[in-house]
């Protein structure tokens, strides 16, 4: 089927360019024709929609921690928990959303400053944490101009208390911050109240990892003494009802065709319940229906955009990856994998299960070795690793061991179909064909 797939984009691209002539007809003809969309914003992830569907307990949950603040106290830490795609940042956004209309209409003094903090250079560090909060609080830093840490903290107690307002701090994907900077940016960001005179902050931290905070520090979660949520993932069902509330408002009336829904919604069910990726799909579907000029999004629209979105966006991150990041990628894959035998058939088989930090670094060592390429430290060998969970490609989870230190575990998210191709093409790149 990937073949297939490869072959009708080659096709594409192996055919006789279009002149200037052909392309002027052809958008002439796109702007006559009858748009199949309404408006496509409403499919997108940044959309809040006026009424949030199944997510009822989890709002209602949220505000009654959030709305002491409406009274100028200080409400409680929370962590909300959550796969992608459940509606942990639609939710918290939602709440937060409300709550900002009723201080502005009501004049009290509460200020919201949302963070993502798996942004690159912008949010995945200490440092940059605290410039973005400084410059949300009106206090511009250049990130060159070299303060140290103490500094950045020093002008945080004072921007905070200049406010005279409740703060809340809403850290999402904040499992980055602590797989990248550790959790002492938690210990002191919980630890300002107490040097505040005029102001106070909460901390929302949102993530999509159930283990993040067993491998915080006794003391900074001690701190945090945080309150927890947990968004279950959405079923079938739920899924469907959201399509179709959205689809309303999102395309020209009996464009779809009445399958394409609860395929799309099936699709999702089957993989965690991923409302977001449900509506990216269905938004990605009706621009493919739109490409092939059909005047309905059809069954197979669904199909080819699931097959495009996923197998694309893993394969061209791969491709682009510099060599390094190619071979640490090649050997989590390679140590990865391990052999079965059935001791009914006696027959061998392959299966996927959890790597190491240690185990990928002995065979990255030796690869390269093979390869003569330069060998990288095992510090930067976690960087990377960490970048390649960034990127989707991997993720992993640390497990404390006590008095041992801490050992992280890695696991490869990828389809299964796509092993194969994804190995052949990193030892193709790497020169190991």
């Amino acid at each position: 089927m990937e073949k297939d797939l490869l072959a009708d984009y080659n096709e594409d691209y192996n055919k006789k360019p279009e002149c200037s002539d052909d392309l002027d007809d052809f958008f002439e003809e796109f702007m006559d024709s009858q748009p199949i969309f309404k408006d496509k914003s409403v499919l997108q992830s940044n959309y809040l929609p006026a009424k949030i569907q199944h997510r009822e307990v989890y709002l209602k949950e949220i505000a009654k921690i959030l709305a002491p603040a409406l009274r100028k106290e200080r409400p409680s830490n929370i962590i909300i928990y959550g796969k992608t795609g459940t509606g942990k940042t639609l939710c918290t956004s939602y709440v937060l959303n409300k709550m900002t209309n009723i201080a502005t209409a009501k004049s009290i003094p509460l200020k919201i400053i949302s963070i993502n903090c798996k942004l690159k250079r912008v949010a995945d560090t200490e440092y940059r944490i605290l410039l973005e909060i400084l410059k949300e609080l009106g206090v511009e830093k250049k990130a060159s101009t070299g303060y140290s840490t103490n500094e950045l903290y020093k002008d945080l107690y004072v921007a905070l208390d200049d406010q005279k307002r409740n703060i809340i701090l809403v850290l999402d994907e904040i499992d980055s911050l602590i797989k990248k900077a550790g959790d002492e940016i938690l210990y002191n960001l919980t630890r300002i109240n107490p040097e505040l005179k005029k102001s106070e902050i909460t901390l929302v931290g949102i993530t999509n990892d159930l283990t993040i905070m067993d491998t915080v520090d006794a003391r900074a979660k001690s701190s945090l003494n945080e309150e927890e949520i947990v968004f279950h993932p959405y079923d079938a069902m739920m899924i469907q009802d959201i399509l179709n509330d959205r689809a309303e408002l999102a395309f020209q009336p009996n464009v779809l065709d009445e399958a394409v829904i609860p395929k799309c919604a099936a699709y999702m069910a089957r993989e965690h319940g991923d409302a977001r990726r449900a509506l990216e799909l269905l938004r990605f579907a009706g621009e493919l229906a739109e490409r092939d000029g059909a005047d309905k999004v059809r069954p197979e629209h669904i199909d080819n955009a699931d097959k495009r979105t996923e197998r694309n966006r893993i394969l061209d991150i791969i491709k682009s990856q510099p060599k390094q990041f190619q071979l640490v990628n090649y050997s989590i894959i390679k140590t990865s994998l391990k052999e079965k035998v059935n001791v009914v058939t006696n027959k061998k088989s392959q299966i996927v299960e959890p790597t190491t930090t240690g185990a990928v670094y002995d065979y990255y060592n030796k690869l390269a070795k093979d390869l003569r390429m330069p060998t990288l430290s095992l510090r930067r060998i976690s960087d990377i690793i960490i970048e390649l969970e960034v990127s989707g490609l991997i993720t992993f989870k640390i497990l404390s061991k006590g008095r041992y230190g801490r050992t992280r575990f890695i696991s490869i998210p990828l389809p299964k179909t796509l092993y194969t191709e994804v190995l052949n093409i990193l030892a193709e790149d790497l020169n190991l064909v």
